[in-house]
């Protein structure tokens, strides 16, 4: 015996029983030896040796039925079927009422089922990859089908994502929050009535024919979205940050016209500033050439390093005021040594004075309290602190005792009090709070 599976689960759909009529209900019986058209009998008939012309009861059958597993062993494939008849008719996403149509399965259940073994699945990536092929190779002689915005993605709720593409619930093509979103309270409470004036009806007809209009403007921007691709907000940027910076202060600019034209259209007009913007270069640098008397493109190469190794002399020159600006800071000294050994290796030396943490975060160079109001008053420690935090001496003075304070009237003070009560960057806060609790000034609450 065979056990097949009969992919229909609506009873309807099947012949009815040869013997008795009724409308087949699984499991059933399939006759394997007359044909072509099936012979098929319930299992009451079955048992009962039913014959009917050529067809006898010691005939080889089989089984038709679809209680096993297909993708899953607590899946089976009338339960697969009505999974995907459940997703067509409440659609993607609706798991709740997906469950409630489905009877047997919770709603955690039907979405990583589904998800797992009908999205995520590769075998069913592979076959769609390959009917993507061939429809493209269908296409390859004629012209290249245009398709101004992809499907877009259907992230989980309350996800990243799902906050960019601000609510929109692909599945329905509307947002969680559309445009003029309370359009509707004008009209329910309207009644139209047999004894209403002709004024009015009138009054009523004209609140009718204005929430049309917002509705048209609703679709219009809702439309809009949809053409210029802007749910997915992070592709949208992705695809800005291409252009150069001049292009993409026009893309910004120019984005209110996009609603006045298409997305090729608009899409061409900014296409073709980009392209604009690239001769006008190219054009200023010809220009240079002919201004330098350059006549030729090796004469232009050798112009362009002859011009990179003006620069870096400038640099050198410009390095010696670097020093000479922190010439009291013996860090900062050290910086310019490196630099001044590094250009005397043939190593292009970095132009900045800033440096980079042991963390990968860039630190500036420390603070130069010479001069500054309140360094008298500081010991040697607190000097140090200021420095590595880039804070001058009155600030440190007064954000100290504030702290002080706080704390002999607290008997203690915790690092989000203090971060309340001083109002500056919260690593300064961490740095000052940490040192006055080393030191003894101050003591955790």
């Amino acid at each position: 015996m065979d056990r097949l599976a009969s992919f229909g689960n609506d009873p309807f759909d099947k012949p009815p029983c040869r013997g008795c009529s009724s409308y087949l209900t699984e499991p059933y019986i399939k006759c394997a030896e007359c044909g072509p058209s099936p012979f098929l009998l319930c299992l009451q008939c079955f048992t009962r040796g039913f014959e009917y012309k050529k067809h006898q009861s010691d005939h080889k059958y089989e089984i038709m039925t679809s209680d096993f597993p297909v993708l899953e062993p607590g899946w089976t494939a009338q339960e697969e079927m009505a999974l995907l008849e459940a997703v067509m008719d409440c659609g993607f996403g609706n798991w709740q009422d997906v469950a409630y149509q489905m009877r047997t399965k919770t709603k955690e259940e039907c979405e990583s089922h589904y998800m797992k073994n009908f999205i995520n699945n590769p075998l069913f990536s592979s076959t769609l990859l390959s009917l993507r092929k061939t429809k493209d190779s269908r296409f390859a002689e004629g012209a290249i089908p245009f398709k101004p915005t992809d499907d877009p993605p259907r992230p989980t709720f309350d996800s990243v994502l799902s906050r960019d593409m601000a609510g929109y619930m692909p599945a329905r093509a509307d947002f969680m929050e559309e445009f003029d979103n309370y359009a509707e309270w004008d009209l329910k409470d309207i009644d139209f009535v047999d004894d209403d004036s002709d004024i009015l009806r009138a009054l009523k007809l004209s609140v009718v024919d204005i929430y049309h209009s917002r509705l048209k403007e609703r679709q219009r921007r809702k439309k809009i979205i949809r053409d210029h691709g802007l749910i997915n907000l992070r592709k949208f940027q992705m695809l800005e940050r291409c252009y150069p910076k001049e292009v993409q202060e026009l893309y910004d600019v120019m984005r209110r016209f996009a609603r006045v034209v298409g997305p090729i259209e608009h899409d061409k007009f900014i296409e073709s500033h980009a392209l604009e913007f690239e001769l006008r270069r190219e054009i200023r640098r010809l220009q240079e050439y002919r201004k330098a008397g350059i006549k030729s493109f090796c004469s232009a190469k050798v112009y362009e390093r002859v011009k990179r190794m003006r620069e870096d002399e400038r640099r050198k020159r410009t390095m010696l005021c670097d020093v000479l600006q922190y010439i009291q800071d013996g860090r900062a000294c050290q910086q310019w040594l490196s630099k001044q050994a590094a250009i005397d290796a043939g190593i292009t030396p970095a132009v900045t004075t800033i440096t980079v943490s042991a963390t990968g975060r860039r630190s500036a160079p420390p603070l130069n309290l010479t001069g500054l109001p309140g360094t008298e008053k500081l010991n040697e420690r607190e000097k140090e602190l200021c420095q590595v935090v880039r804070l001058v001496p009155g600030a440190y003075l007064e954000y100290k005792q504030a702290l002080l304070n706080e704390c002999r009237r607290q008997g203690g003070l915790r690092l989000a009090q203090a971060r309340a009560l001083i109002k500056i960057d919260v690593n300064k806060t961490r740095k000052i709070y940490d040192f006055l609790i080393k030191e003894g000034y101050i003591t955790k609450a």
